[in-house]
């Protein structure tokens, strides 16, 4: 296992030294009376909380916590996962906590990283069986993997490393890369999907530092594209709020990726979303318009929703749109072939849960008559509200069948058709 210790905090602490001096008085002078204890400043409310508005200040919604420790595959309960007729789930990997993209690396070799536990695993497919190692640790939500010549690409908020070899050395010490990428400092919504387009180009998202705000900087709230080597940076789309999954559409080759609605403006409002990238700079809203279409109650802007790019799809209120995969293979009928996938992991800003499930987007190559099918359910109890799994990441494999990770319990499933 190789270790990348994480960046020590900053640790600050305000201490208020009195000091007191001992005048000489004359008999007749009363003594001053002690100073009033100075109140504690409140701390400061979580990220999460950021932009609820008052008439919520009581509201309960939080969110959901992970589990964070390996569940057994006779524990995972997969028979109770709905497909359409014809299709079969199997459990393929678990003990992987946290698990979220996949990559698919060399010599049976797929990657996935993680947010809170702060690893990358390396799965080995030797067909009948796999086994799982940790590559990496102590990370700092190192969600972002992707492979390329043999090269093993990490991204964590505020690090960058290649593992050259990996396949073949499971000692390959990684090279820091850091430094070319210029990663802003912000935390809030910068953890990484990250995957190299048709261009050669590593393409990185970065979320805006906030629930709900004007950006600080013109760093965050975008998707960019790099060299390999972290050169050559473009911005390629704005007013993203945050996008943690992507996919190139097959004909066209054109940019399609997912990104998360604002929190705190009810139930229903606004929609995650799915958007194409027809053309490189276009706006799609943040902070200002959301859903193309509906202007922002708390960062307010005249004619708000004025040049901004419309979602080709709308993924429901806070259901935690994912990774979103276009089908491409042969194993599943023909009706599915061109279709996009999209892991919903599920919501928590909603009194009443959507989500934890996998849909389909089906749609033109120019992103017209967007419909949105389900397609793997059975994570969530509708009558209680419960749920087990949460659906994150989907990666097709050469056979055609699909793997999909479930976040919750650090599994990977394995979805195919036929015999």
């Amino acid at each position: 296992m190789i270790k990348t210790l994480a960046r020590p905090g900053v640790l600050g602490a305000a201490v208020a030294l009195a000091l007191a001096g001992c005048a000489q008085m004359g008999a007749q002078q009363t003594p001053a009376a002690p100073a009033a204890a100075a109140t504690p400043a409140a701390a400061p409310a979580p990220a999460w909380k950021q932009g609820m508005p008052a008439s919520m200040a009581n509201s309960t919604l939080a969110p959901l916590a992970g589990k964070m420790t390996v569940t057994p595959a006779d524990q995972i309960p997969v028979n109770r996962i709905k497909l359409p007729p014809g299709f079969k789930v199997e459990v393929w990997a678990t003990g992987l906590p946290g698990g979220r993209a996949i990559a698919a690396g060399d010599n049976g070799k797929y990657y996935v990283g993680t947010r809170g536990i702060g690893r990358v695993y390396e799965v080995t497919d030797a067909g009948g069986a796999r086994t799982v190692r940790t590559v990496v640790d102590k990370l700092n939500q190192p969600a972002g993997v992707a492979y390329r010549n043999g090269a093993l690409y990490v991204m964590a908020i505020d690090k960058v490393l290649r593992f050259d070899g990996i396949a073949t050395n499971a000692n390959a010490q990684p090279v820091d890369m850091t430094a070319a990428f210029k990663l802003p400092k912000e935390q809030h919504h910068n953890w990484k999907y990250i995957a190299f387009g048709p261009d050669g180009k590593l393409y990185v998202p970065f979320g805006a530092p906030c629930n709900i705000c004007e950006l600080p900087s013109n760093e965050y709230a975008q998707i960019r594209r790099y060299n390999p080597d972290g050169s050559g940076m473009e911005v390629v789309a704005t007013g993203v709020r945050n996008s943690v999954g992507f996919d190139w559409h097959p004909q066209t080759k054109e940019l399609w990726f997912s990104n998360h609605g604002r929190d705190w403006m009810g139930d229903d409002t606004p929609n995650d979303t799915v958007h194409r990238m027809r053309a490189t700079g276009l706006n799609h809203g943040f902070p200002h318009c959301h859903e193309g279409k509906i202007a922002d109650p708390d960062v307010k802007k005249s004619n708000a929703c004025g040049g901004v790019e419309p979602p080709v799809a709308l993924m429901g209120p806070h259901a935690a749109s994912m990774g979103v995969t276009f089908y491409t293979g042969t194993m599943f009928p023909p009706e599915y072939r061109g279709v996009l996938f999209n892991a919903r992991k599920g919501s928590w800003n909603r009194t009443k849960k959507i989500g934890y499930d996998v849909v389909m987007v089906k749609a033109t190559a120019d992103g017209k008559n967007a419909q949105v099918v389900p397609f793997m359910t059975g994570f969530m109890n509708e009558a209680d509200q419960s749920f087990w799994g949460r659906p994150a990441y989907l990666l097709q494999m050469k056979d055609g069948s699909l793997l999909v990770s479930d976040e919750q319990l650090g599994a990977i499933y394995r979805v195919s058709y036929g015999s």
